[in-house]
Protein backbone atom coordinates (compact mmCIF):
# COMPACT_ATOMS: atom_id res chain seq x y z
CA UNK A 1 0.00 0.00 0.00
CA UNK A 2 1.41 3.35 -1.06
CA UNK A 3 0.94 5.72 1.86
CA UNK A 4 1.12 5.16 5.60
CA UNK A 5 -1.67 7.26 7.07
CA UNK A 6 -4.56 6.11 9.22
CA UNK A 7 -6.20 4.33 6.28
CA UNK A 8 -3.16 2.09 5.89
CA UNK A 9 -3.04 1.63 9.67
CA UNK A 10 -6.62 0.36 9.75
CA UNK A 11 -6.02 -1.76 6.64
CA UNK A 12 -3.28 -3.55 8.58
CA UNK A 13 -5.85 -4.64 11.17
CA UNK A 14 -7.94 -6.26 8.45
CA UNK A 15 -4.87 -7.79 6.80
CA UNK A 16 -3.91 -9.62 10.01
CA UNK A 17 -7.22 -11.48 10.16
CA UNK A 18 -7.10 -12.36 6.46
CA UNK A 19 -3.53 -13.64 6.67
CA UNK A 20 -2.40 -10.98 4.21
CA UNK A 21 1.11 -9.57 4.55
CA UNK A 22 0.88 -5.80 4.13
CA UNK A 23 3.83 -3.63 3.15
CA UNK A 24 3.53 0.16 3.23
CA UNK A 25 5.49 3.05 1.75
CA UNK A 26 5.91 5.81 4.34
CA UNK A 27 7.52 9.21 4.17
CA UNK A 28 8.80 8.83 7.72
CA UNK A 29 8.72 6.45 10.70
CA UNK A 30 6.36 8.86 12.47
CA UNK A 31 3.46 8.22 10.10
CA UNK A 32 0.40 6.46 11.45
CA UNK A 33 0.80 3.06 9.76
CA UNK A 34 4.58 3.05 9.98
CA UNK A 35 4.23 2.70 13.75
CA UNK A 36 2.34 -0.60 13.48
CA UNK A 37 3.28 -2.25 10.15
CA UNK A 38 6.46 -4.34 10.40
CA UNK A 39 7.20 -4.21 6.67
CA UNK A 40 7.43 -0.44 6.34
CA UNK A 41 9.58 0.98 3.54
CA UNK A 42 10.65 4.62 3.65
CA UNK A 43 10.45 6.56 0.41
CA UNK A 44 8.68 9.11 -1.74
CA UNK A 45 5.47 8.23 -3.58
CA UNK A 46 6.65 10.50 -6.43
CA UNK A 47 9.90 8.55 -6.93
CA UNK A 48 9.79 5.61 -9.35
CA UNK A 49 12.71 3.80 -7.71
CA UNK A 50 11.00 3.94 -4.32
CA UNK A 51 7.77 2.66 -5.82
CA UNK A 52 9.55 -0.17 -7.64
CA UNK A 53 11.29 -1.20 -4.41
CA UNK A 54 7.93 -1.25 -2.65
CA UNK A 55 6.29 -3.31 -5.41
CA UNK A 56 9.07 -5.90 -5.71
CA UNK A 57 7.78 -9.27 -4.58
CA UNK A 58 4.22 -8.04 -4.04
CA UNK A 59 1.10 -9.51 -5.62
CA UNK A 60 -0.65 -6.16 -5.97
CA UNK A 61 -0.10 -2.49 -5.18
CA UNK A 62 -2.88 -0.29 -3.82
CA UNK A 63 -3.10 3.17 -2.25
CA UNK A 64 -4.23 5.05 0.84
CA UNK A 65 -4.19 8.35 -1.07
CA UNK A 66 -4.59 9.53 -4.68
CA UNK A 67 -1.35 11.45 -5.11
CA UNK A 68 0.87 8.96 -6.97
CA UNK A 69 1.54 10.22 -10.52
CA UNK A 70 -0.32 8.06 -13.02
CA UNK A 71 2.72 7.61 -15.26
CA UNK A 72 4.55 5.97 -12.36
CA UNK A 73 1.65 3.66 -11.57
CA UNK A 74 1.87 2.28 -15.10
CA UNK A 75 5.56 1.36 -14.60
CA UNK A 76 5.37 -0.77 -11.44
CA UNK A 77 5.56 -4.19 -13.09
CA UNK A 78 2.80 -5.63 -10.86
CA UNK A 79 -0.94 -5.02 -10.90
CA UNK A 80 -1.97 -1.67 -9.40
CA UNK A 81 -5.52 -1.56 -8.12
CA UNK A 82 -7.11 0.78 -8.87
CA UNK A 83 -5.11 1.25 -12.06
CA UNK A 84 -3.89 4.55 -13.43
CA UNK A 85 -6.75 4.83 -15.95
CA UNK A 86 -9.29 4.68 -13.11
CA UNK A 87 -7.36 6.57 -10.43
CA UNK A 88 -6.90 9.67 -12.59
CA UNK A 89 -10.61 10.39 -12.07
CA UNK A 90 -9.98 10.77 -8.34
CA UNK A 91 -6.81 12.80 -8.93
CA UNK A 92 -8.00 15.29 -11.54
CA UNK A 93 -11.35 17.00 -11.01
CA UNK A 94 -11.55 18.23 -14.61
CA UNK A 95 -11.04 14.70 -15.96
CA UNK A 96 -13.63 13.42 -13.48
CA UNK A 97 -16.25 15.99 -14.45
CA UNK A 98 -15.67 15.45 -18.18
CA UNK A 99 -16.06 11.68 -17.86
CA UNK A 100 -19.05 11.73 -15.54
CA UNK A 101 -20.78 14.28 -17.75
CA UNK A 102 -20.17 12.06 -20.79
CA UNK A 103 -21.65 9.10 -18.90
CA UNK A 104 -24.79 11.06 -18.05
CA UNK A 105 -24.10 10.96 -14.30
CA UNK A 106 -25.93 13.81 -12.53
CA UNK A 107 -23.37 16.44 -11.48
CA UNK A 108 -23.37 20.13 -10.53
CA UNK A 109 -23.05 22.50 -13.47
CA UNK A 110 -19.37 23.22 -14.01
CA UNK A 111 -16.90 25.02 -16.27
CA UNK A 112 -13.18 25.22 -16.95
CA UNK A 113 -13.41 28.79 -18.24
CA UNK A 114 -16.33 30.68 -16.68
CA UNK A 115 -15.27 31.92 -13.24
CA UNK A 116 -18.20 34.23 -12.55
CA UNK A 117 -19.39 34.70 -8.97
CA UNK A 118 -21.13 33.25 -7.08
CA UNK A 119 -19.27 29.99 -7.64
CA UNK A 120 -17.34 27.15 -6.01
CA UNK A 121 -13.74 27.07 -7.20
CA UNK A 122 -11.83 23.79 -6.94
CA UNK A 123 -8.17 23.03 -7.50
CA UNK A 124 -7.99 20.53 -10.33
CA UNK A 125 -5.41 18.46 -8.42
CA UNK A 126 -4.26 18.04 -4.84
CA UNK A 127 -7.33 19.04 -2.82
CA UNK A 128 -8.69 17.04 0.12
CA UNK A 129 -10.59 17.55 3.41
CA UNK A 130 -11.82 20.96 2.28
CA UNK A 131 -8.41 22.10 1.09
CA UNK A 132 -8.34 23.31 -2.50
CA UNK A 133 -12.00 24.39 -2.39
CA UNK A 134 -13.15 28.01 -2.22
CA UNK A 135 -16.75 29.25 -2.05
CA UNK A 136 -16.52 32.64 -3.76
CA UNK A 137 -19.68 34.73 -3.45
CA UNK A 138 -18.29 37.93 -4.96
CA UNK A 139 -16.20 38.56 -8.05
CA UNK A 140 -13.47 40.03 -5.87
CA UNK A 141 -13.21 36.71 -4.02
CA UNK A 142 -13.06 34.86 -7.34
CA UNK A 143 -10.32 37.14 -8.63
CA UNK A 144 -8.31 36.65 -5.44
CA UNK A 145 -8.29 32.85 -5.85
CA UNK A 146 -7.56 33.03 -9.59
CA UNK A 147 -4.65 35.40 -8.96
CA UNK A 148 -2.66 32.59 -7.30
CA UNK A 149 -2.31 30.82 -10.64
CA UNK A 150 -3.87 27.55 -9.50
CA UNK A 151 -5.40 25.31 -12.16
CA UNK A 152 -9.12 25.51 -11.34
CA UNK A 153 -12.56 24.41 -12.34
CA UNK A 154 -15.72 26.26 -11.34
CA UNK A 155 -18.92 24.62 -10.09
CA UNK A 156 -22.31 26.02 -9.22
CA UNK A 157 -23.13 26.54 -5.55
CA UNK A 158 -25.60 23.72 -5.00
CA UNK A 159 -28.56 24.40 -2.67
CA UNK A 160 -28.42 20.92 -1.21
CA UNK A 161 -30.54 19.52 1.61
CA UNK A 162 -27.79 17.30 2.99
CA UNK A 163 -24.67 15.39 1.95
CA UNK A 164 -24.70 11.66 1.36
CA UNK A 165 -21.99 9.11 0.60
CA UNK A 166 -22.10 5.70 -1.03
CA UNK A 167 -19.29 3.18 -0.59
CA UNK A 168 -19.03 0.38 -3.14
CA UNK A 169 -16.44 -2.26 -3.90
CA UNK A 170 -15.58 -3.92 -7.20
CA UNK A 171 -13.20 -6.80 -7.89
CA UNK A 172 -11.14 -7.39 -11.05
CA UNK A 173 -13.59 -9.99 -12.32
CA UNK A 174 -16.48 -7.57 -11.87
CA UNK A 175 -18.17 -8.60 -8.63
CA UNK A 176 -19.61 -5.55 -6.91
CA UNK A 177 -21.26 -4.74 -3.58
CA UNK A 178 -22.73 -1.55 -2.13
CA UNK A 179 -22.90 -0.48 1.50
CA UNK A 180 -25.96 1.35 2.85
CA UNK A 181 -26.11 5.03 1.91
CA UNK A 182 -24.91 7.25 4.76
CA UNK A 183 -25.35 10.89 5.70
CA UNK A 184 -22.16 12.87 6.28
CA UNK A 185 -22.06 16.01 8.41
CA UNK A 186 -19.39 18.57 7.48
CA UNK A 187 -17.92 21.49 9.40
CA UNK A 188 -15.40 23.81 7.71
CA UNK A 189 -14.97 21.28 4.91
CA UNK A 190 -14.13 18.41 7.29
CA UNK A 191 -16.42 15.45 7.92
CA UNK A 192 -17.25 15.37 11.64
CA UNK A 193 -20.00 12.73 11.71
CA UNK A 194 -21.36 9.85 9.63
CA UNK A 195 -24.82 8.36 10.18
CA UNK A 196 -25.66 4.92 8.80
CA UNK A 197 -28.08 4.47 7.23
CA UNK A 198 -28.94 8.01 6.14
CA UNK A 199 -31.98 8.90 8.26
CA UNK A 200 -35.31 9.13 6.47
CA UNK A 201 -33.87 8.50 3.02
CA UNK A 202 -36.48 7.28 0.59
CA UNK A 203 -35.66 3.63 -0.32
CA UNK A 204 -35.95 4.37 -4.03
CA UNK A 205 -33.52 7.29 -3.74
CA UNK A 206 -31.13 5.12 -1.71
CA UNK A 207 -31.25 2.45 -4.41
CA UNK A 208 -30.63 5.11 -7.06
CA UNK A 209 -27.57 6.36 -5.16
CA UNK A 210 -26.16 2.83 -4.97
CA UNK A 211 -26.89 2.27 -8.65
CA UNK A 212 -25.04 5.47 -9.60
CA UNK A 213 -22.01 4.48 -7.53
CA UNK A 214 -21.86 0.93 -8.92
CA UNK A 215 -22.25 2.28 -12.47
CA UNK A 216 -19.36 4.72 -11.95
CA UNK A 217 -17.19 1.91 -10.57
CA UNK A 218 -17.91 -0.27 -13.59
CA UNK A 219 -17.59 2.44 -16.23
CA UNK A 220 -14.29 3.76 -14.82
CA UNK A 221 -12.89 0.27 -14.29
CA UNK A 222 -12.37 0.72 -10.55
CA UNK A 223 -10.91 -2.18 -8.57
CA UNK A 224 -11.11 -1.87 -4.81
CA UNK A 225 -13.26 0.61 -2.97
CA UNK A 226 -14.97 3.63 -4.48
CA UNK A 227 -16.52 6.31 -2.29
CA UNK A 228 -19.00 8.58 -4.06
CA UNK A 229 -19.93 11.76 -2.23
CA UNK A 230 -23.29 13.20 -3.25
CA UNK A 231 -25.58 16.15 -2.66
CA UNK A 232 -29.23 15.42 -1.98
CA UNK A 233 -31.27 18.24 -3.47
CA UNK A 234 -34.96 18.97 -3.83
CA UNK A 235 -34.84 17.51 -7.34
CA UNK A 236 -32.58 14.51 -6.81
CA UNK A 237 -28.93 13.51 -6.41
CA UNK A 238 -25.75 15.17 -7.70
CA UNK A 239 -22.29 13.58 -7.56
CA UNK A 240 -19.81 15.82 -5.77
CA UNK A 241 -16.51 13.91 -5.30
CA UNK A 242 -14.90 10.50 -5.84
CA UNK A 243 -12.28 8.64 -3.80
CA UNK A 244 -10.80 5.27 -4.82
CA UNK A 245 -9.63 3.87 -1.47
CA UNK A 246 -10.99 3.32 2.01
CA UNK A 247 -12.77 6.50 3.00
CA UNK A 248 -13.70 8.47 6.11
CA UNK A 249 -17.38 7.92 5.33
CA UNK A 250 -16.80 4.17 5.76
CA UNK A 251 -15.02 4.01 9.13
CA UNK A 252 -18.33 3.04 10.73
CA UNK A 253 -18.09 -0.33 8.97
CA UNK A 254 -15.32 -1.61 11.28
CA UNK A 255 -17.88 -2.41 13.98
CA UNK A 256 -21.05 -1.51 12.12
CA UNK A 257 -20.98 -3.84 9.11
CA UNK A 258 -20.43 -7.56 8.60
CA UNK A 259 -17.38 -6.72 6.49
CA UNK A 260 -15.34 -3.60 7.21
CA UNK A 261 -14.36 -1.34 4.33
CA UNK A 262 -10.71 -2.21 4.98
CA UNK A 263 -11.27 -5.95 4.69
CA UNK A 264 -13.48 -5.34 1.66
CA UNK A 265 -10.76 -3.31 -0.05
CA UNK A 266 -8.22 -6.08 0.48
CA UNK A 267 -10.66 -8.70 -0.78
CA UNK A 268 -11.37 -6.61 -3.86
CA UNK A 269 -7.79 -5.78 -4.87
CA UNK A 270 -6.70 -9.41 -4.28
CA UNK A 271 -9.72 -10.63 -6.32
CA UNK A 272 -11.15 -12.61 -3.41
CA UNK A 273 -14.92 -13.08 -3.05
CA UNK A 274 -16.37 -9.91 -1.58
CA UNK A 275 -17.88 -9.84 1.91
CA UNK A 276 -21.36 -8.90 3.06
CA UNK A 277 -21.97 -5.14 3.45
CA UNK A 278 -24.95 -5.79 5.74
CA UNK A 279 -25.19 -3.61 8.84
CA UNK A 280 -24.53 -5.17 12.26
CA UNK A 281 -27.06 -2.91 14.01
CA UNK A 282 -30.06 -0.81 12.93
CA UNK A 283 -28.19 2.48 13.55
CA UNK A 284 -24.46 3.25 13.52
CA UNK A 285 -22.90 6.67 14.12
CA UNK A 286 -19.22 7.45 13.62
CA UNK A 287 -17.84 10.73 14.96
CA UNK A 288 -14.40 11.98 14.01
CA UNK A 289 -12.12 12.93 16.87
CA UNK A 290 -10.37 16.21 16.08
CA UNK A 291 -7.51 17.48 18.18
CA UNK A 292 -8.45 20.16 20.71
CA UNK A 293 -6.47 22.66 22.76
CA UNK A 294 -5.24 20.04 25.25
CA UNK A 295 -2.77 17.53 23.80
CA UNK A 296 -3.20 14.79 26.43
CA UNK A 297 -6.25 13.09 24.93
CA UNK A 298 -5.28 9.76 26.45
CA UNK A 299 -5.81 10.98 30.03
CA UNK A 300 -9.56 11.05 29.22
CA UNK A 301 -9.59 7.67 27.49
CA UNK A 302 -10.49 5.69 30.62
CA UNK A 303 -13.37 8.00 31.53
CA UNK A 304 -15.01 7.57 28.12
CA UNK A 305 -14.72 3.79 28.23
CA UNK A 306 -16.11 3.61 31.75
CA UNK A 307 -18.99 5.96 30.92
CA UNK A 308 -20.10 3.95 27.88
CA UNK A 309 -18.67 0.43 27.53
CA UNK A 310 -20.34 0.08 24.13
CA UNK A 311 -18.41 2.96 22.54
CA UNK A 312 -15.56 1.91 20.25
CA UNK A 313 -12.57 4.26 20.18
CA UNK A 314 -9.92 4.30 17.46
CA UNK A 315 -6.74 6.35 17.75
CA UNK A 316 -4.48 6.88 14.75
CA UNK A 317 -1.16 7.25 16.57
CA UNK A 318 -0.90 10.93 15.64
CA UNK A 319 0.36 13.88 17.62
CA UNK A 320 -2.52 16.05 18.79
CA UNK A 321 -2.98 19.38 17.02
CA UNK A 322 -6.12 21.53 17.05
CA UNK A 323 -8.41 20.52 14.18
CA UNK A 324 -6.35 17.48 13.15
CA UNK A 325 -8.09 14.11 12.73
CA UNK A 326 -6.52 11.96 15.42
CA UNK A 327 -9.13 9.22 15.70
CA UNK A 328 -12.80 8.38 15.67
CA UNK A 329 -15.48 6.81 17.84
CA UNK A 330 -18.35 4.55 16.82
CA UNK A 331 -21.64 3.87 18.57
CA UNK A 332 -24.24 1.26 17.61
CA UNK A 333 -27.86 0.80 18.69
CA UNK A 334 -31.52 0.95 17.81
CA UNK A 335 -32.43 4.60 18.42
CA UNK A 336 -30.81 7.30 16.27
CA UNK A 337 -31.02 10.12 18.80
CA UNK A 338 -29.55 7.98 21.57
CA UNK A 339 -26.75 6.57 19.43
CA UNK A 340 -25.85 9.98 18.05
CA UNK A 341 -25.77 11.50 21.53
CA UNK A 342 -23.44 8.76 22.76
CA UNK A 343 -20.98 9.31 19.92
CA UNK A 344 -21.02 13.08 20.37
CA UNK A 345 -20.55 12.81 24.13
CA UNK A 346 -17.53 10.55 23.65
CA UNK A 347 -15.68 12.88 21.27
CA UNK A 348 -16.55 15.91 23.41
CA UNK A 349 -15.07 14.26 26.48
CA UNK A 350 -11.96 13.16 24.63
CA UNK A 351 -11.32 16.65 23.29
CA UNK A 352 -11.87 18.59 26.53
CA UNK A 353 -11.69 18.40 30.32
CA UNK A 354 -13.55 15.66 32.18
CA UNK A 355 -17.14 16.49 32.85
CA UNK A 356 -17.68 18.52 29.67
Amino acid sequence: MVGAGQLARMTQQAAIALGVELRVLAGSRDESAAKVVVDTRLGDHRDLDDLLALAKGCDVVTFDHEHVPTELIESLGVPARPGAAALVHAQDKRVMRERLTALGVPCPRWSSTDFTAPVVLKAVRGGYDGRGVWVARTQAEVDEVVSHGIDLIAEEIVPFERELAVLVARSPHGQGVAYPVVETVQEDGICVEVIAPAPGLDPELAAEAQRIALTIAEELGVTGLLAVEMFQTATGLLVNELAMRPHNSGHWTIEGARTSQFEQHLRAVLDLPLGSPEMAAPVVVMANLLGGPEPDVYSRYEHVMANDPGIKIHFYGKDVRPGRKIGHVTALGDDLDEVRARARHAVTCLRGPLGV
